[in-house]
């Protein structure tokens, strides 16, 4: 074999070593559960990462969960609190806004935080009076966050 041959092959296993790599770095596919929940089977949540990118993602904890924040964590999604409240306060999902944005440390905001709001199968979305870990959502309602100053998910709720 030739030494251009050699390191065109060399080339060739390299970029395939590379797309293997590729692959596996692919995030983990979201829960099984990536829709609304069947009626009375969980709770649906919505995530609306509004000028985040990434559109309005639908995820199901399947069951009752305890807390909101079970909630948006048994359907798929990964939080981020902040440092100084912890989980008490939601700063990222999904490694929404980056910490080059948003570092955690406080309270993001009142332009730039996620919302968080209550609705029933295509009802009107209510805003959270309590915090996702101490409110107790239903099996058969809809969770939904929104990235931004405090609007309403921008679909109808599931």
């Amino acid at each position: 074999m030739t030494s251009a041959l050699r390191r065109w092959a060399a080339a060739l296993a390299a970029a395939f070593a590379l797309a293997g790599a590729l692959v596996l770095a692919e995030p983990a596919p979201r829960a099984a559960h990536a829709a609304a929940c069947a009626p009375g089977a969980g709770v649906t949540v919505v995530v609306d990462f509004g000028p985040l990118g990434g559109g309005v993602v639908v995820g199901c904890q399947l069951g009752d969960p305890p807390t909101g924040l079970a909630a948006l964590t048994g359907a798929g999604f990964t939080v981020t609190g902040t440092q100084r409240w912890g989980l008490a306060f939601v700063c990222r999902i999904d490694g929404r806004p980056t910490a080059a944005t948003e570092p955690c440390v406080n309270t993001p905001p009142a332009s730039a935080y996620w919302s968080y709001w209550h609705a029933t199968p295509g009802g009107a979305w209510t805003y959270g009076t309590l915090g996702a870990s101490s409110y107790n959502p239903a099996p058969g309602t809809v969770e939904g966050w929104r990235f931004g100053s405090g609007q309403a998910p921008s679909i109808t709720a599931p």
